[in-house]
């Protein structure tokens, strides 16, 4: 059981260092589900589920991480109308996830009408670590909890392609500047003045690097890192595979309006073709068969959790 938290008389935070949820596998309330055609997609989620729970059993018997509580969910978006928490995994349908976190609040009255930067630098919605700890614990324990996870060297390519094969006033001068002047030899003057032009050969001498001259991003950061799926118990784990499908299964979960689909366009770049597999095959041939190795290595635990095949 989690801590009575009126009964602690230790300083704001201090117990909750190494705190540690641990994993319990709770029944989806179904009860706004309508209609049979949810059968298939329900039984994949169950299997998905168990998978997970039996991962965290077997790697936390090992290994259990010490991780304040806040920072376990300072990735957590909370809608509180309909009770859900989203942990959000950037390039796995974030940008439409958070569009209809919107509509679900009553901030919108349609996904498709919301702009990229409204979505992303708006801040319409909460975050679950701007509560007090008692309204962190409370939704922690009451809320339908949900992911919706990506092939992470597909996800990997899609980051890199989005912020540095095209424009970008951040990326390009914060990372892009750093990764030119430390990993390509005999630069020239305007790829290290402006940051434009990284390889995706530099962009993983980068990652791999653990003196990397620039900090870490959530856009390529570990699931593992990220949403902390053996700390915290995910009710509901969708798949950017099987995006549409899961995402509006768990809008019915959820009692969200009928009216209320899971939006289809591609929210930037729309004329690109997406990352698919062969896409991510022609990228990783840029790499030497170590590098490959080594970055999948770097992602082992995200094909673990989610039983994805490594490459």
């Amino acid at each position: 059981r989690l801590p009575e938290l009126q009964k602690t008389s230790e300083p704001p935070l201090s117990w909750l260092r190494g705190v540690y949820l641990p994993p319990a596998l709770h029944p989806l309330n179904k009860t706004f589900v309508k209609g049979g055609e949810w059968q298939d997609t329900d039984s994949t989620q169950e299997k998905r589920r168990a998978f997970l729970q039996g991962f965290c059993r077997k790697y936390n018997s090992r290994k259990k991480r010490q991780t304040h509580l806040v920072h376990l969910v300072s990735r957590i978006y909370v809608e509180d109308r309909h009770k859900v928490l989203y942990c959000e995994v950037p390039k796995a349908g974030c940008s439409n996830w958070k569009r209809v976190l919107m509509v679900l609040s009553g901030l919108a009255a349609s996904a498709n009408n919301i702009s990229h930067d409204d979505v992303h630098y708006g801040k319409h919605l909460r975050k679950l670590d701007s509560y007090d700890l008692k309204g962190i614990y409370t939704r922690l324990n009451m809320y339908t909890k949900f992911i919706f996870v990506r092939d992470p060297m597909e996800r990997l390519v899609s980051a890199f392609r989005d912020k540095f094969e095209h424009p970008n006033s951040y990326y390009h001068p914060v990372f892009g500047k750093a990764i030119i002047k430390k990993y390509r030899h005999n630069a020239d003057e305007e790829a290290l003045k402006t940051g434009s032009g990284v390889k995706f050969k530099e962009f993983i001498q980068y990652l791999l690097d653990s003196h990397r001259p620039v900090g870490m991003d959530i856009h390529w950061e570990q699931v593992s890192k990220l949403c902390y799926p053996c700390l915290i118990n995910y009710d509901f784990i969708g798949k950017f595979e099987t995006l549409e499908e899961d995402a509006n299964y768990f809008l019915q979960l959820v009692g969200a309006p009928a009216s209320l689909k899971f939006p289809k366009f591609k929210d930037r770049h729309s004329s690109d073709e997406r990352t698919s597999t062969e896409v991510v095959r022609q990228y990783l041939k840029e790499l030497s068969k170590e590098e490959r190795q080594l970055t999948y290595d770097f992602y082992y635990l995200d094909y673990l959790m989610f039983n994805y095949t490594s490459p």
